[in-house]
């Protein structure tokens, strides 16, 4: 009768816990549709405003920070983009174990790291660990809005544009999850600043000669000046590209958090199935017993009148 009250007792507590990963469920594939969308609409205005920073920096010789940090600068800004809530499977872990071999990449270097962390799961993780973190952010990581990518570009900009004596960083890299699709998400590392130069050096029919290439770039004016136009420019670059880190990366938190809820509630149906299969088997042991116990009884009983 004990092994039934517990059966019962783990039945009980499974289907609880089954309808609150089914409601998770219905409450992520509600919000992804919205969430999917927003990321793919931001992509267009985030990829024009790279490649018209890229066209600026490939075709034009400046010497703006956008392209080049001082070389003796070993300190680098490393941003993490975590969930603020759990039930969403490995998507945080994998942000932090993509973000630990990124820090350890950079210090086999020389580098020195300053870790930025957005998200309460991943500021938690090292705060518990006694983690030098430069800034944090929570809140809304399922749904950003642009005030925190303001705030976030803002403090990078800020340590970015800093000098070495001063403490200001040499690059800039964000670790986030991009989107693919409802099944796939990506761990991406990605380094914002310096921005990388693509020349056109290369066609379809292999290299070319430095003169050509050089004769085929577009060439720009820049008023008032070149650094005032970059100036202006890369606060923009900066803030777009965060803000669509941060969209892409609730798009797949989203799905992590809708797949990894499906996969709970199958696996907590399985688990009751299992345990009433259980409570079925210990039911009808113990009424074959009683019954046993009963036709014994009455055996005895018909023997001691004989």
């Amino acid at each position: 009768m004990g092994s039934q009250l517990a059966l019962k007792s783990r039945i009980a507590s499974t289907t609880s816990l089954q309808k609150i990963f089914n409601a998770q469920e219905m409450i992520a594939s509600s919000h992804i549709a919205k969430a999917r969308d927003v990321a793919l609409n931001a992509k267009p205005y985030t990829d024009a405003i790279f490649d018209a920073v890229q066209a600026l920096v490939a075709h034009t010789h400046v010497t703006h920070p956008i392209v080049r940090k001082e070389e003796d600068n070993p300190r680098v800004a490393v941003l993490a983009l975590t969930a603020d809530r759990g039930m969403a499977g490995a998507y945080t872990s994998s942000i932090i174990r993509e973000t630990e071999s990124l820090l350890g990449r950079l210090e086999g270097q020389g580098r020195q790291s300053q870790l930025y962390v957005y998200g309460r799961r991943g500021v938690t993780y090292y705060k518990y660990r006694n983690r030098d973190i430069a800034g944090t952010w929570e809140g809304d990581s399922d749904h950003p809005g642009v005030e925190v990518a303001e705030s976030i570009s803002s403090a990078l900009l800020d340590a970015y544009m800093k000098d070495a004596a001063h403490g200001g960083v040499s690059e800039l890299y964000v670790v986030f999850t991009e989107f693919v699709n409802m099944v796939v998400q990506k761990v991406r590392v990605l380094r914002m600043l310096p921005v990388e130069l693509v020349r056109p050096e290369e066609q379809d029919s292999g290299p070319v000669p430095e003169e050509e290439a050089e004769k085929a770039a577009p060439l720009y004016s820049f008023e008032p000046s070149v650094d005032e136009v970059l100036d202006a420019v890369l606060p923009k670059y900066i803030q777009s590209r965060i803000h669509e880190c941060l969209l892409t990366s609730a798009a797949s938190e989203t799905a992590s958090r809708q797949n990894a809820m499906h996969t709970a509630t199958d696996n907590a149906k399985n688990l009751i199935d299992d345990l009433t299969r259980k409570l079925n088997a210990s039911r009808q042991a113990s009424i074959t017993q009683e019954l046993t116990e009963i036709i014994g009884s009455a055996d005895a009983l018909n023997k001691e009148e004989e």
